[in-house]
């Protein structure tokens, strides 16, 4: 049984398999190769996807897009707060999770967004069954470099309820680093680096490949900064000059800047290729239309300060990797924001004029990637995809909390995973300490405060003794995903206890889980219903329009009344008013009335 690789990207998702010796990129039922990353309710339906897309400027308040920008923070995260306010749909605080708040079926539903990316996972996933003709129920999935613990398990989780085995979390510029080696590998080391600039987030990898062996030495990158961070910008000008000249705030109106995004994007696409375009917008706000041109000097001028943050964030990562940019061998560019031409720009003049790869897809390379690696894990290699090894390293530090205050690292930024780091210094603070609290953080500074703790545990009943003489084994485990494992354990009592960092940052327990892999269950049900009741009304509108069609025809003329075909036409009539009136209307009651006209119209011989 083959497994797929799938990049769940913030604005678009893509999946491809390893078929017959190659990677294949799987297009979708529109024939589209990439799949918009957004969910949409109904009062009759779920879609998901272009579907989704097409509906979102009549339906804003129910559909949900950028929903992996919330996977694994808490609603009180900055960033999550950040984002709130330029979305049209409601997010709420649930048990200290973002939730999405919408109207389904007419009823108020709330999802997390471990829930969301699910339904575009299980769309992805669907789309590989249909190509490959077989279930697919194994999968490689991957993250930003930079996600944090809690984001990768939130991944998984989402993973598990689309009812996947996740094989692994592969960090995204390591798949892509995949797909550009696949065909690239030899005995000469060479340096590369990924620049990965998406919808949503960043990533720079630098690292080496030979002999089919891809070692990354370094990664950096914000999982908040990208393409929809463009619009936005763009987006808050055109708010500014429809003020000036109408004298209409609208930053506040939810719908009108929902709109006025989608045509900043447009725009933002169009000046990749052309130097200056129209923003337009029809009825943006109390009826009146807008338009704004806009040059690709004033676009670049409104992102100057993001895009020197990408160029920041490269330099940092070269000088980690203890690299001069003249050393490196190849930059390779991934994600649909390279497209621009500022950032490559900025990349030609830092890496003095250096050819930059565009040999791969930058919307595709992460999931060819990804499917590459799953081919590799799943032994189902064949003579197109020969095997590999790779070894990535941690974005970030990971240490625990010492005297209430200081950072001890563990395990430092870009170390190579899986690793395990072992300490049997550990000790009290305190005289007669019968419990210590240990807390596990990650980031670069030298107080816990400035870091992002990622959980706590606690050993109890520990026998009381002076402060520094009770001695504990502490150990960090990182797995081949990026998930972090910390156990304690006290060699003299045999205490002990672990966390694989849970409970503090919201992961879903496995009752969680469990009910919504039910509910997910639920939805495929109720789609199936809605395609069924769909192609059912589809082939009753189809027969009740050939009818009509054939009633018109010199032989029906020839050998029936103009009584017989006004009794036709009134019946035709009535069946589709039905329809029309009926929206919900199983089908089996579709159905009934189908076969219903066609006793009547058969002894006509119409069709």
């Amino acid at each position: 049984m083959p497994a797929i690789g799938i990049d769940l990207g913030t604005t678009y998702s893509c999946v491809a398999v390893v078929k017959n010796g190659k990677v294949e990129i799987i297009a979708n039922d529109r024939g589209n190769r990439v799949t918009p990353s957004i969910v949409s309710f109904t009062e009759n339906q779920r879609l998901i996807g272009d579907a989704a897309k097409d509906g979102a400027s009549q339906n804003y308040k129910n559909t949900i897009y950028q929903a992996k920008r919330l996977m694994g923070r808490p609603y009180s995260d900055d960033t999550v707060q950040s984002d709130i306010k330029h979305w049209p749909f409601e997010v709420i605080d649930k048990e200290r999770k973002p939730y999405f708040k919408v109207q389904y079926k007419n009823e108020t539903k709330t999802f997390c967004p471990e829930e969301i990316g699910s339904m575009v996972l299980t769309s992805m996933r669907e789309t590989a069954e249909a190509f490959i003709g077989q279930k697919i129920e194994e999968a490689v999935i991957t993250v930003p470099a930079y996600f944090t613990d809690a984001q990768r398990k939130a991944t998984k989780d989402a993973g598990e309820i689309a009812g996947l085995k996740v094989l692994e979390l592969i960090n995204e510029p390591t798949a892509a680093a995949i797909a550009y080696g696949l065909d690239q590998f030899s005995e000469d080391m060479r340096k590369i680096l990924i620049f990965d600039l998406g919808g949503g987030t960043f990533d720079v990898t630098v690292a080496t490949i030979k002999d089919r062996v891809i070692d990354v030495i370094a990664t950096g990158g914000n999982t908040h900064l990208g393409g929809e961070d463009f619009d936005n910008r763009m987006a808050e000008h055109c708010a500014a000059i429809f003020l000036k000249k109408h004298g209409i705030p609208i930053y506040s109106n939810t719908r009108a800047m929902s709109k006025l995004r989608r045509a900043c994007e447009h725009s933002k696409r169009t000046l990749s290729s052309s130097t200056n375009d129209n923003v337009v917008v029809e009825a943006l706000a109390e009826g009146i239309d807008f338009s704004a041109p806009i040059t690709r000097a004033k676009f670049d001028d409104l992102n100057s300060d993001l895009f020197d943050q990408t160029i920041e964030v490269v330099e940092k990562t070269l000088l980690d990797a203890k690299l001069r940019v003249d050393q490196i061998d190849e930059i390779v560019l991934v994600g649909g924001s390279t497209r621009l031409p500022r950032i490559r720009e900025l990349l030609e003049e830092l890496f003095e004029g250096k050819e930059l790869r565009r040999t791969i897809n930058p919307d595709e390379a992460v999931a060819h990637g990804a499917a590459a690696y799953a081919s590799n894990l799943c032994e189902d290699v064949s003579d197109g995809i020969e095997q590999f090894t790779i070894r990535d390293v941690t974005p970030l530090s990971l240490g625990m909390e010492s005297c209430g205050r200081d950072m001890v690292t563990f395990i430092p930024r870009n170390t190579n995973i899986p690793t395990r780091v072992h300490q049997d210094t550990w000790t009290t603070t305190k005289d007669h300490q019968t419990s210590i609290l240990f807390k596990v953080f990650e980031g670069e500074r030298a107080a816990t405060k400035d870091n992002n703790i990622l959980g706590s545990f606690v050993i109890n009943d520990i026998p009381p003794e002076p402060r520094g003489v009770p001695k504990f084994s502490i150990s960090f485990d990182i797995d081949a995903s990026g998930i972090l494992t910390v156990h304690a354990y006290q060699r003299s009592t045999g205490l002990q206890n672990s966390i694989t960092i849970e409970n503090d940052k919201g992961r879903l327990d496995a009752i969680m889980i469990n009910r919504m892999k039910a509910e997910a269950e639920v939805f495929k049900q109720a789609d199936e219903e809605w395609k069924a009741q769909s192609q059912a009304r589809h082939k009753l509108e189809d027969y009740v329009y050939a009818v009509k069609k054939s009633i018109r025809s010199r032989k029906f003329v020839a050998r029936y009344s103009e009584e017989e075909r006004q009794k036709i036409l009134k019946k035709c009539s009535d069946s589709l008013n039905w329809l029309e009136i009926h929206t919900n209307a199983a089908k089996g009651e579709i159905e009934a009335w189908r076969k219903d006209i066609k006793r009547e119209y058969d002894r006509y011989q119409l069709l």
